[in-house]
C-alpha cells in the first residue's frame, strides 16, 4: 500500500483535533499538569499501541508528551497512523 499523499493527509486530519502534519509524521503535543498525568497517559498509550502494533515515537517531559506517528514500513503515513491517533485523544476522555 503506498503512503497518503498530501492531499489525502489533509483530509484525514479533519477529523482529529491537534494533529499536524510535520516531516510526514502526524503529530500533536499533549500538556499535562504534572509529571504523573504525562507517565499515566503514556503507560495507557503503549497499553493501546502494543494491542495495535503501531507503535508511535514519544518525547516525553515533565508536563507534556509529543507523540509522533508514521508507518515505516510504507514510508509515510496509513490509514492506522490516524485511527491509532484518534485513540490517542479518546485515552484522554476515560
Amino acid at each position: 500500500m503506498p503512503p497518503y499523499n498530501a492531499q489525502q493527509a489533509k483530509e484525514m486530519l479533519k477529523q482529529l483535533k491537534g494533529w499536524i502534519v510535520e516531516d510526514g509524521r502526524l503529530v500533536k503535543v499533549y500538556p499535562f499538569t504534572n509529571y504523573y498525568q504525562t507517565m499515566a497517559f503514556v503507560n495507557a498509550i503503549a497499553w493501546v499501541s502494543h494491542r495495535e502494533d503501531h507503535h508511535p515515537d514519544l518525547l516525553v517531559g515533565y508536563n507534556k508528551c509529543r507523540v509522533e506517528y508514521s508507518t515505516h514500513s510504507i514510508g509515510g503515513l496509513s490509514e492506522n497512523d490516524f485511527i491509532c491517533a484518534a485513540k490517542c485523544d479518546a485515552i484522554l476522555d476515560l
